[in-house]
Order: C-alpha cells, then structure tokens, then sequence
C-alpha cells in the first residue's frame, strides 16, 4: 500500500514537470510566438505570470492543505494545470496564453508545496530525492512531445493537447487512488484537526526560517542560470560551437535527474546536512571547472555536468530537512514559504545576470554562480548551527 502511494505521488511530480513552464513553453515558442502574434522575447512575460502564480499558491498551501488533505490538494491541483495547458492549446493570441498561465502557475505551486511538505513528513529521506527526480522525468519528457508534433506537422497545439491528455489521466488516477491517502494522513482531515493557517509574520518569526529562505533562494537563483546561460557562456566566452554547447547544457538537466535517482541511496545514511554539504562541495568544484581558461573544452563542458550532479540533492534535502529542523507542527507553512523563496530566486536571478552580462560580458557566469553557492553555504552551516542551539534550548 505505501509503495504504491509513493509511486502515485511520483507520478503526480511527473505531471508537475511536464507541466514546467519553461520546458513545454520553451521547446514550443520558436513557433509558437509567430502564430499568436507574440515577440520573440515576449516568452518572459508569460514565464513571470507563472512565477507570480507558484509564490501565491506557495503561500497559501498551508491554508490550502489544512482543509482539504494533500491527497484532495494534489489530485485538483494537476487537474487545474491539466486544464490552464489544454486552454493554451486551444489558444490563438498573446493575451490568452497569459491569461492561462495565471491557473497553470497557481496549480504548479500548489502542488508543490503540498507534496513536498507531505514526503517530508511521512517518507525518508530516499524518497524525496526520488520524488525531485522524478520531477526531472516529466520535465525532460515534455520538449520530446513538443519536438515529435512539430516534427509530424502536427503543431504546438497538439503537443500541448497530448501533454494535457496526459496530466488528465493522471489527475483520475490520483482522484481514484484518495483513500490509499487517508489510510496515510493525506486525506482531508477532520475539522478539529486543520487548525488554524500559521500567518506569513508568524513563520518568519521562527528561529532560522529566513536563513532557510536565504539558502534555498541562492540555490536556485544559481540552478536555474545555470540552465538559462549555460550555453551562452560556453558559446561566446568559450567559442565552443553551438552544437556542442547546447547538446551539453541538456546534459545538466541530466546530470540533476542522475543525482537525484544515485542521491536516494545514500541519503538516509548520510543524512540532509551532509548531503548538501557534499553537494556544495561538488558544486564548488564544477565551477572551478567552467571557469578554468584551458584546453581542452571537455573540462568547462564536464564541469556543467558535474555542476547538475552537484545541485541534484541541494533541494530535497532542504525540504527534507525542514521537519526536523522546524517541528512537524510547523513544515507545512514553512515549505510555502520556502517554495516561494524557490520561485522568487529562481525568477529573478537569471535576468539579473542578462543585465550584469550587458557590462561585463558573460564571463562574469562562472562568478555569479560562485556568489549564490557561496551564499547557500554560508546560509546553510548558519542554519545547523541556529537549529542546533535552539534544540539545547528546547525551542524545537
């Protein structure tokens, strides 16, 4: 029974990463834009509605869970973005994929939240690693549906279609499968039971949630440059071709997936604040990789690479960790928080870096990175050492 509720929460994460914006939006736009009657660049603004979407549902998920039970949570939640991505297929102008990106990124978020805080809660840490993993799968699946209709002739709207056909199925499924989770604690708990939502001022008021929030803001402000300037770097400050670059800027999505599916093997033995310890060390040494100015490329290529296995666990073990660092009582309202620190890192930091780029060239890539990941881990021994204290206290 709890092994096939953790493969049905799996699968919900599959149907969150085909849904990831910037994957299904991303391989589609070249043609897309044309027949809607978009700019080329006017992708950002659809991408900074979904943002703007996944921090308000991410917010609000505690208020969310505590009526409705992560399993009811999830199971509209992937319906609602099976919807906003069938919507987008059936969409003809700029203005109304905007307008679907509004429940596309309130859904995401949602789901989010609500299955990251669950696996925290009830599952080790393997399986939180897998579930980010798994994540990975629906996010490298996307573009190869996008790639086969446009390849058929079929057109964007059709990969949208199937990939919204999909997430359905799935949506059933995880509707059908609702009692698996109240024999699991993920039904819709009774009324003396929800409680009441922990205000945002309430949260930050906890002893080392904003150093959490720094942490996981400059994680992903430094994954998702990586994914978005990878292969400018390598491009126009490394001269590699084209090609080549962007066959091996893939490979970090890659290189994230595979450290996820090897991380939960060694997780529960190592234990969350070894494991980004780990991972920052790695990370720290991939960058050392881009930047290095010697032949051949295979060594700034290798290091994007390695940079992906060393972001891997960064996330999962993040949240994994909250629980215990926090109090069960209090890791519902705090992933939000934390989901939304995610988004607001992840959304701001790669065009900060456009602007930077503008004086100082792309070579200054390989240095934000080092900023961020200097920062997560200048966040992240504070925390330990924040938690450790308040636990001699007897504050947690």
């Amino acid at each position: 029974m709890v092994t096939l509720l953790i493969a049905l929460i799996y699968l919900a994460f599959i149907a969150l990463g085909l849904g990831q914006a910037e994957s299904l939006l991303g391989s589609a736009w070249p043609t897309m834009h044309l027949q809607i009657g978009a700019q080329l660049e006017n992708a950002g603004f659809i991408t900074m509605i979904f943002a703007a979407g996944t921090i308000i549902s991410s917010l609000l998920s505690d208020r969310i869970t505590r009526r409705l039970g992560a399993g009811v949570t999830t199971a509209i939640g992937v319906l609602v973005l099976a919807t906003a991505i069938f919507g987008v297929s059936t969409a003809n102008t700029f203005w109304v994929v905007m307008l679907w990106a509004i429940p596309h990124g309130l859904a995401s978020g949602t789901i989010d939240a609500a299955l990251n805080n669950y696996v925290a809660r009830h599952y080790s840490g393997r399986y939180m690693s897998w579930l980010h993993c798994f994540w990975g799968v629906g996010a490298i699946i996307s573009p190869y549906i996008m790639g086969y209709a446009l390849a058929a002739s079929h057109g964007w709207q059709h990969g949208y279609f199937t990939v919204s056909m999909a997430q359905i199925a799935i949506a059933i499924i995880i509707f059908a499968s609702l009692p698996l989770w109240r024999k699991k604690g993920g039904g819709v708990p009774p009324a003396e039971e929800r409680g009441k939502a922990m205000p945002l001022r309430q949260v930050l008021k906890i002893r080392g949630v904003k150093l959490t929030m720094l942490a996981f803001f400059a994680y992903c402000a430094a994954e998702a440059t990586t994914m978005l300037w990878a292969t400018s770097y390598l491009v126009f400050q490394r001269g590699i071709a084209e090609e080549v670059a962007a066959r091996h800027a893939s490979l970090f999505f890659w290189g994230i997936m595979s450290g996820r599916l090897l991380g939960g093997f060694i997780s529960d033995k190592i234990g969350d604040r070894n494991m980004i310890r780990g991972s920052i060390v790695i990370m720290l040494t991939a960058i050392i990789m881009i930047a290095l100015p010697v032949e051949p490329d295979i060594v700034s290529l290798a290091g994007l690479v390695i940079f992906g296995l060393g972001c891997a666990t960064v996330y999962p073990s993040i949240i994994h960790a909250t629980p215990s660092n926090f109090g069960e009582e209090n890791s519902r309202a705090i992933i939000g928080v934390l989901m939304a620190a995610a988004y607001t890192g992840s959304t701001l930091m790669p065009p900060l870096l456009g602007q930077i780029a503008r004086f100082t060239g792309i070579g200054f890539y390989p240095i934000f990175l080092l900023i961020f990941t200097a920062l997560l881990l200048v966040m992240s021994e504070w925390l330990n050492r924040t938690v450790d204290k308040g636990k001699n206290l007897g504050e947690t």
